[in-house]
């Protein structure tokens, strides 16, 4: 009894053929002796009949006995139904079944996933994730991402690319997060780490001449969990020599329109909007917008200077969003999002409400005439509505109405999700200060290039705040899906920012000296990009975060549930190491 089809292949024009078809129980009924299974391999659902009148009862007191996820093996003779079932590809037929073999029993699953999607809570999904991933959902999720996968693969290889590996054993060094270290037992107290991301590989691969590099990639940082960051993810990275931003773009945009049509059958519009970060963070607040609404921040800070409302005449910036169609919105209502407000850093969030051409209610009553109209102009509301202002720092401000532009989108179902709109943002500052630390960060990191009209600021080490990168990211429907820069491929810039964001001689050296050493052996100009592809694939199955995209991915809190891991190991594990581990 091997099998001859797969459970979503057959069709009405297979009628009387002999099958064996083999898979999971999914459904089990027995309506007056006939019994009914639904069974299912990952390409389909394919119905069953056992009927006594027509098997024997060896073969019905075998099928009796099978239940939901049951592997079975079963043959028999395709036939017509009498009514299709419109939902399933098979539904026009059933197979009447003569033999059946219990391949193995089942104990009952802890969940069920009848309608195509498990109805468990996470943890309990990713506790039995071998058991999560036979849904449907969670089937074509994988196929998705297999579809990108190849799709990356074919489109970079017919534009020349060629796929190398990268070390997964590599030197810690500081690109942002926490390092993941591997300790070595031939050289106690010494560490590999885990790479988050092949950036200098891929550099050095462009010293050595091969001009065109991709790899998907696994990286890995110890930091937070989110819906859309893992400990362990993997993003497609891309290198090139001799390449200009624009042609980064272009070719960023055509393998995204290919990978779209080839995955999932959408077509997306090309070339992608660009915008500059600072026109991001002045009309959204954000330097990842979701374009697929409107809902602009807008600014009166020069109008409120001398207001008498000294919540904005004493505030560095005051900016507004305004929201149609929201004039009934209760006390209570704009109270969770005061709140939400004061959590994301601010003192509170005035508003006030726009009915019939005029300013009602909240802070009206503190605003000179001067000031109401201007609001009620840079407003924009086709009707009645609400005014949500900030009044902070500029960076408090864009925060809290850049969050608040995105809750409420959420919540008044502002947009359509089925729809995709790309964005570059461009332009970002190379450095920003560190107030905490006293000190200058790479906005991005720190093997980037500055904009050609800003190298000798760099060299000079003078106007590190309006210095902007050859930098770019790729954002859609709100989230980052791609970073990348033109980098820096001489040794002597290279140490210079090294230099700026604190680092000692000593330490740049002990850390960059290979790829410092490189560059002075040929380095070619070049740059590249690296799309997140569990991002990718999240949004184009529709998916809130990346861990329904994921095989096997970790929870929220970095645990698998599944492998029981982290955990701990044996002392003799240990003192081979040479570690001591403190509780």
């Amino acid at each position: 009894m091997k099998r001859t089809h797969n459970c979503g292949e057959l069709r009405k024009a297979d009628e009387n053929n002999k099958v064996v078809l083999s898979g999971w129980i999914h459904k089990y009924r027995n309506l007056g002796g006939l019994l009914f299974f639904d069974l299912r391999d990952r390409y389909g659902i394919t119905q069953v009949l056992f009927d006594p009148e027509k098997n024997s009862s060896e073969i019905i007191d075998i099928a009796s006995k099978c239940r939901n996820e049951f592997v079975v093996t079963i043959t028999g003779i395709v036939q017509v139904k009498p009514d299709a079932n419109r939902n399933l590809a098979t539904g026009e037929i059933e197979i009447n079944a003569t033999d059946i073999r219990i391949e193995n029993e089942s104990l009952t699953p802890p969940f069920n996933f009848l309608d195509g999607r498990s109805d468990a809570k996470e943890d309990i999904r990713l506790q039995y994730r071998y058991i999560d991933l036979r849904s449907e959902k969670m089937t074509n999720n994988l196929l998705v991402r297999h579809k990108v996968s190849m799709s990356v693969r074919n489109f970079l290889s017919d534009k020349g690319f060629i796929e190398f590996d990268t070390p997964t054993f590599s030197k810690s060094t500081p690109e942002g997060a926490r390092d993941y270290l591997v300790p070595s037992r031939l050289y106690p107290g010494n560490f590999f780490a885990l790479p988050q991301s092949p950036q200098i590989y891929k550099q050095l691969l462009m010293v050595a001449g091969q001009d065109k590099y991709f790899q998907i990639a696994r990286c890995y940082r110890d930091e937070d969990s989110r819906k859309d960051r893992q400990p362990e993810f993997t993003q497609i990275d891309i290198e090139q020599s001799f390449v200009t931003q624009d042609e980064i773009f272009a070719l960023t945009e055509g393998m995204f329109a290919e990978l779209f049509k080839s995955a999932a059958g959408i077509k997306i519009e090309v070339p992608f909007e660009r915008m500059a970060y600072q026109v991001a963070m002045d009309n959204y607040g954000v330097d990842k917008p979701d374009l697929r609404y409107g809902l602009k921040l807008k600014n009166i800070t020069d109008i409120t200077r001398n207001s008498e409302f000294k919540v904005f005449s004493g505030a560095p910036c005051v900016k507004f969003l305004a929201i149609p169609e929201l004039e009934n919105y209760s006390r209570k209502q704009i109270g969770k999002y005061e709140e939400y407000a004061k959590h994301l850093g601010a003192k509170g969030l005035a508003f006030t409400k726009l009915i019939d051409g005029k300013l009602e209610g909240g802070i009206s009553k503190f605003l000179g005439e001067a000031e109401i109209n201007e609001i009620i102009t840079k407003a924009e509301l086709p009707g009645n509505g609400m005014i949500f202002f900030g009044a902070d720092t500029e960076n408090i401000a864009n925060k809290v109405l850049g969050a608040v532009r995105i809750r409420f989108a959420d919540e008044l179902e502002l947009y359509n999700p089925k729809e995709h709109k790309f964005c570059w943002i461009t332009d970002f500052p190379m450095f920003e200060f560190n107030e905490e630390e006293n000190k200058w960060d790479a906005m991005h990191h720190m093997f980037t290039m500055p904009k050609p009209e800003f190298l000798q600021d760099l060299k000079d080490g003078v106007n590190l705040d309006k210095i902007l990168g050859q930098l770019y990211d790729l954002v859609g429907n709100g989230i980052e899906l791609a970073s990348g820069s033109i980098r820096i491929h001489n040794s002597e810039i290279q140490e210079k920012v090294f230099s700026i964001l604190g680092m000692a001689k000593e330490e740049y050296e002990s850390k960059f000296g290979a790829m410092l050493n490189a560059f002075k052996y040929g380095a070619p100009p070049h740059g590249g990009i690296a799309p997140g592809l569990d991002r990718l694939v999240a949004v184009i199955c529709g998916e809130d975060g990346i861990r329904d995209v994921i095989p096997f991915p970790k929870t929220k809190n970095q645990l698998c549930l599944m492998m029981d891991a982290p955990s701990e190991i044996s002392q003799e594990q240990l003192d081979e190491l040479s570690i001591t581990v403190k509780k």
